[in-house]
């Protein structure tokens, strides 16, 4: 792997040869000695020119159970707050000489600019850009999937025949696009639901199933996973439904919903929770939920991807190429 910038030019066979690397990066770290050997005298950076405390911690973890030296560089307070571009950050990065950068960034099309423009050598994986894509996030969740689904049959496999509801603030979220072409490639069926107002232009295009109305789609759907999107009120530039009130009752997975699943169905959801809006606390600590397993598949997930981004040596040619 050269770059991990999306999910969306991701192969079936690529996916599945992250997910069974994270399988074996997830057994490592059941030892007593977690810690591997495998990218020392790698230096990794975490640019983020964006907020998010769980993805920065989890990518941070990987690369120090891979043993890679870790430098965080936060835009705030920083001389990109003074004006730096992202050219001359990366070109400082260049010169302290990283081999790996993490990059989170509120404009869509952030990583593939840096991992294109020839200001730096080093591989670049997508920590979210903007509305575009989240692909580290899409990963763990199929991981996550494959593991409740198919449990110690799960290495080799993908997602055929599943069905995957996906509700919420479709419109605002890279986690959706992310996890809607991941699911695509891996052979599952996606269904999409949200009021009109928070799906994005051009969704009818995409190979999903559209519904604005919960109940019918888990009628419809029988799903195997529920995977519910925080509202995000930071994105929130209009009013897209008339109160949090009417969007609980409409779109959110309270109890009553709950008990309506199927006896193998599991309820995801990226994070940070609001309770009581997108999801109800008992449908968030149910046994049927997964947060908490996301949280810890996601450390073994960057560890895989970070190892097929950076444990082998670039040939000459690939490493000047645009």
């Amino acid at each position: 792997m050269r770059h991990l910038l999306d999910t969306r030019t991701l192969s079936r066979e690529d996916a599945i040869l992250i997910l069974d690397t994270a399988e074996d990066m997830a057994a490592t770290q059941q030892r007593e000695m977690k810690k591997l050997p495998t990218l020392r005298g790698k230096t990794v950076v975490n640019l983020f020119f964006e907020d998010s405390t769980r993805t920065r911690i989890s990518f941070e973890a990987a690369a120090k159970r891979l043993s890679a030296d870790v430098i965080n560089f936060s835009a705030k307070g920083s001389s990109v707050s003074k004006g730096e571009s992202l050219k001359d950050t990366a070109q400082t990065l260049q010169a302290i000489g990283a081999d790996g950068v993490i990059i989170r960034h509120p404009a869509s099309g952030a990583a593939a600019r840096l991992a294109s423009s020839g200001w730096i050598d080093a591989g670049v994986l997508n920590a979210g850009d903007g509305m575009h894509e989240h692909p580290t996030q899409a990963l763990l969740d199929a991981f996550t999937m494959r593991r409740r689904l198919h449990g110690d049959a799960s290495r080799g496999r993908g997602l055929d025949g599943v069905s995957v509801v996906i509700v919420g603030d479709i419109a605002h979220s890279r986690v959706a696009r992310s996890n809607l072409w991941l699911l695509h490639a891996l052979g599952a069926k996606v269904s999409l639901v949200a009021p009109e107002t928070l799906l994005p232009f051009g969704v009818r295009d995409w190979p999903v199933t559209l519904y604005h109305s919960l109940d019918d789609a888990l009628a419809a759907e029988q799903p195997d996973v529920v995977m519910m999107l925080r509202i995000q009120t930071e994105r929130m530039h209009a009013a897209f439904f008339p109160n949090e009130r009417e969007y609980a009752r409409n779109w959110g997975l309270d109890d009553a919903r709950l008990a309506r699943l199927t006896e193998r169905a599991i309820v995801m959801h990226p994070g940070p929770m609001n309770r009581g809006l997108e999801i109800s606390s008992g449908a968030a600590d149910s046994p049927r939920s997964t947060v908490l397993e996301q949280v810890a598949n996601g450390v073994s997930v960057r560890m895989a991807c970070l190892f097929l981004l950076l444990s082998g040596e670039r040939p000459q040619s690939e490493r000047t190429e645009g």
